[in-house]
């Protein structure tokens, strides 16, 4: 019989450093201090000391039968009586002359080099979805963007092949061929997912060159920062994709409040409750809060009130809108709106890895192009925008002009978001809402100057 039993291993527990608890025959148990358990031989051969890592401890191993012989090999989690049997086996090793731990990396090396490129990617991924992989384990939405654009144009060209066919000119033949028929964006996305994957046979002990390492991504493809202003189909993908990601409600809905507006990012995470006023549906900015240094008056549509009335009711207590998460005197931070959108991107590219990242900004100039796709008035336009007009008379005569017009125009703007949500036209809104504009009377007008 041995030193040790599955009852006193199971009660080892881990300290600052790492301790030993001998069994028989040269074998002991390892404790390190993450509270890992692990059976080590010790044994010369040929002169040498060396050591081996016969198998990890489980203790549900423990709970199922013992296997057979044939099916135990170094490394793997084994149960005690396991261990031994492994054990044995190093021990005639090592009578033979021969050494157990140089076999073991002999025989992991030579299964490592018999893995093609697909072999390898398939490791990856496991590894990469795994939750006992700690911090190398991947957001799900990434690790889903990688595997289509792998599956998609990786897989049918690079699968069968062994690592070292993967060579930098086939690899950049590759990305050329992706760009044409793909886009510059998966290009890209190829050579990282390469990348990675050759990483990883690296880091598992394979002594193989990294090809991707020899293209330099600007040959491939450069993005510079650019505008965006979200099409339709983009919109209803955005919303669409805001009611499912893991984000405060209310933060999700600040998102649409923003869009609803054309509100600049500040002029929103800065407005306070005094500057509501749900009776006329208007939120008036005071000029010091305005770039232009203007007051601004924003009609207030439907969705937009109802927005402000969850808001309201979460955070009555609060003088701002929507507060920080921890302290109800301050506002939510600059930063917290585009987290929010990068979640929004994530979970779109899911389905569609090529989707283009946006900004909060870019959401006031989808508010915009959007209007101005539709051909409401230009002076409508500019003035949701505060944008000051260039004549500077005209600036201070129409400061507030066109609130009837554009509060059709603003209600209009939420009623089409709903619509490409739903994923219908938004024509006859449009047609309706420039009609009734058309129809403003002149005691409508009172109210503006």
């Amino acid at each position: 019989m041995g030193h040790l039993t599955d009852k006193e291993l199971k009660i080892l527990k881990p300290r600052a450093k790492l301790y030993k608890v001998a069994d028989r025959d040269g074998m002991h148990a390892a404790v390190t201090p993450t509270g890992v358990i692990s059976f080590r031989y010790h044994y010369r051969v040929n002169g040498r000391q060396e050591t081996l890592t016969i198998g990890r401890y489980s203790a549900e191993a423990a709970r199922k039968l013992t296997r057979a012989p044939d099916a135990l090999e170094y490394g793997m989690e084994v149960s005690l009586a396991e261990a031994r049997t492994l054990l044995a086996r190093a021990r005639r090793q090592v009578e033979r002359g021969e050494s157990p731990s140089k076999a073991k990396v002999e025989k992991r090396t030579a299964s490592a080099e018999a893995l093609t490129f697909g072999g390898w990617a398939e490791a990856y991924f496991k590894h990469k979805a795994d939750p006992k992989s700690g911090a190398e384990k991947l957001a799900d939405s990434t690790l889903a963007m990688r595997r289509s654009v792998y599956d998609r144009a990786i897989a049918g060209e690079l699968s069968k092949l062994k690592l070292g066919e993967v060579t930098p000119q086939r690899l950049k033949r590759l990305c050329d061929e992706v760009k044409e028929k793909r886009g510059p964006a998966v290009a890209v996305h190829v050579r990282e997912v390469v990348l990675l994957v050759f990483r990883h046979a690296q880091g598992s002990g394979l002594d193989v060159s990294n090809p991707a390492e020899s293209i330099r991504t600007s040959t491939i493809a450069t993005f510079e920062p650019r505008e965006r202003a979200l099409s339709p189909s983009e919109v209803r993908a955005v919303l669409a994709a805001l009611d499912h990601v893991t984000a405060a409600p209310t933060l999700r809905s600040a998102v649409k409040f923003v869009l609803l507006t054309g509100v600049r990012k500040s002029e929103f995470i800065d407005a306070t409750w005094k500057e509501i006023d749900f009776a006329a549906a208007r939120w008036t900015i005071p000029a010091e809060r305005m770039k232009a240094g203007k007051t601004h008056v924003v009609p207030l549509s439907d969705q937009a009130l109802d927005i402000l009335t969850a808001f309201r009711t979460m955070f009555g207590a609060s003088r701002y809108l929507h507060p920080g998460r921890y302290d109800g005197d301050t506002p939510i931070s600059n930063a917290t709106l585009n987290r929010v959108i990068d979640t929004v991107v994530e979970r779109i590219r899911e389905d569609d890895p090529d989707f283009q990242s946006f900004g909060v900004h870019d959401l006031r100039r989808t508010f915009s192009t959007g209007l101005n796709r539709a051909k409401f008035d230009d002076r409508w336009i500019e003035m949701s925008l505060a944008h000051a007009p260039r004549n500077r008379i005209a600036a201070v005569y129409n400061v507030n002009r066109y609130l009837a017009e554009r509060k059709i125009m603003l209600q209009c703007w939420a009623d089409m978001l709903d619509a490409w949500v739903k994923g219908e036209s938004a024509k006859e809104l449009i047609a309706d809402a420039k009609r009734r504009a058309a129809e403003v009377h002149d005691d409508e007008l009172d109210d503006d100057l």
